[in-house]
């Protein structure tokens, strides 16, 4: 069979080789999952193959013809379409001008807007969001709705080749299997579908061949049928993960973070909750469930309309209207929009992982100690495992994985005693995964109280001590670890959807 795209002797580098002699082919009505590391080059074959970087080396063939896009438009009137990891959504603009942003129906210079939100419904109702109005301005969405909409943007155009950059990031399980029925439906019009993921389980379901890089070069090749996840990681990682107990070796303190009654919006009602010292208390929830508006709404980043926060036992509410006022009490939340909300992409790695603690850094006359402030941040990218050449290097450089280590390094460099982590794994590979996973239960054990919020429920029932589950702005149930079932966990997320007289 002749492959789709076919990809010869690729070689990049900037500082360093990124990717090294690649030799991979892309069959038609094929999904070939591409995994390995954070920097391991996924992101930029991809890029590669979408136009928006040139190769250093190599060839390319489209069809058996030589292909070499000069920039994404052309790859695209190409047939080759790529919905990045990142976000490229304009925030100001409806649901239905995002999707059809450069074919916007028109007549003698108007746009035919019923026309266009005729169309954009369509193709909403098509990938499993029937009841978004595309009318709706992309910057009211969460990630998760706008990761669906960024791939709805994809999925209507004639298409040979589609890239998935981490497309499950921040999906719940019934958009997940929506975009695996669009993905399959491709599949049988012949696409050729090269999908990039960190969530093994799911490569499992959708792929027929799994191709490994590490750190640049193509490790190998095989069917999805022929290699068990555990080989998958061994192969991306160089060495076996093993096991570990993420909760072992720590006991619970003192109440760190008391919520009552906490009412913010339609999405966090009357939600009251526990969280101490020496634990992580996971939160679990479907997309739109109210989990992030309510770790938002304790660290001030959003208004609380009603309820009270006690902090460390104390009997007096904390007043917390922002977050300055959060931070100065040592709460710290990391955010689910790494992007938009956690990074400043025009600075180097240094400056992101110190702008909150730069007072610790100056003397006595306050200049900033580059020598102190540099040592640390080293030893934090040391300890995190970040990849990046050196302190100085622009942020925007590095892969999604190592931004997201940044910005935990952040935090923990400020010393918190209550870390809320939004998704903190979301775009992280499976290496760097543990690496977080076992961080955190490190924290704990010395006495952090960690609240993590997850869509990936297994996650959750690996690291945490206790889970909290909302469903429609309430909380509905908390368990235990040796209470807890995914089945009790699924029933109890579903619950605040269902009709008094249903039972889930």
């Amino acid at each position: 069979m002749r492959p789709t795209l076919a990809m010869r002797g690729l070689c990049k580098s900037y500082a360093t080789p990124v990717l090294d002699g690649i030799d991979l082919d892309l069959l038609p009505g094929e999904v070939h999952a591409l995994v390995g590391e954070n920097g391991a080059g996924k992101s930029t074959l991809s890029r590669i193959l979408a136009g928006l970087t040139p190769p250093d080396s190599g060839t390319l063939e489209l069809e058996g013809e030589p292909y070499s896009p000069s920039n994404k438009r052309a790859a695209e009137q190409a047939g080759i379409h790529l919905v990045m990891q990142e976000l490229n959504l304009i925030r100001t603009l409806s649901v239905a001008e995002n999707i059809f942003l450069d074919h916007l129906p028109h007549r003698a210079g108007w746009i035919r807007y019923p026309q266009l939100h005729r169309d954009a419904a369509e193709v909403l109702a098509r990938i499993g969001l029937p009841h978004l109005d595309p009318q709706t301005p992309v910057e009211q969405l969460g990630v998760g709705q706008q990761q669906m909409v960024e791939i709805a943007s994809r999925l209507w155009r004639p298409c040979r080749v589609l890239i998935l950059d981490e497309p499950t990031a921040a999906l719940t399980d019934p958009e997940v299997a929506s975009l695996f029925h669009q993905i399959r439906q491709l599949q049988s019009q012949g696409v050729a579908i090269l999908y990039i993921s960190h969530r093994l389980e799911e490569i499992r379901q959708i792929a027929n061949r799994i191709s490994v890089l590490r750190d640049g070069h193509l490790v190998a090749t095989r069917l999805a049928t022929e290699l068990p996840i555990d080989d998958v990681v061994r192969l991306m990682v160089g060495r076996e993960l093993g096991t570990a107990n993420f909760t072992a070796g720590r006991t619970r303190g003192p109440i760190a973070l008391a919520v009552r009654n906490l009412h913010a919006g339609d999405r966090v009602q009357n939600i009251s909750f526990d969280a101490f010292r020496g634990e992580i208390l996971g939160v679990s929830g479907l997309m739109g469930s109210g989990r992030t508006e309510t770790v938002r709404a304790i660290f001030g980043a959003d208004p609380i309309e009603s309820g009270q926060i006690f902090l460390h036992g104390n009997t007096q509410p904390a007043t917390i209207r922002s977050p300055r006022d959060a931070v100065r009490l040592g709460i710290a939340l990391l955010t689910e929009d790494r992007k938009g909300q956690g990074l400043f992409l025009s600075l180097a790695v240094r400056e992101n992982l110190t702008v909150n603690t730069l007072p610790s850094f100056a003397s006595a006359v306050g200049w900033i100690s580059r020598i102190r402030e540099t040592a640390s941040v080293r030893g934090w990218l040391q300890k995190l495992q970040v990849r990046c050449d050196s302190p100085e290097q622009g942020i925007a450089q590095l892969s999604g994985g190592n931004q997201q280590k940044v910005v935990v390094a952040r935090w923990l460099l400020r010393d918190c005693d209550i870390l809320l982590f939004d998704e903190p794994t979301r775009g992280v590979d499976v290496g760097a995964r543990f690496e977080i996973y076992q961080l955190l239960a490190d924290l704990a054990a010395q006495g952090k109280c960690i609240v993590v919020v997850s869509s990936d429920l297994t996650e959750l029932m690996m690291i945490s001590d206790r889970i909290a589950v909302l469903s429609n702005g309430r909380l509905t149930a908390e368990f235990t670890r040796h209470a807890w079932t995914q089945d009790k966990i699924m029933a109890a997320a579903l619950s605040g959807y269902l009709s008094p007289t249903t039972t889930p």
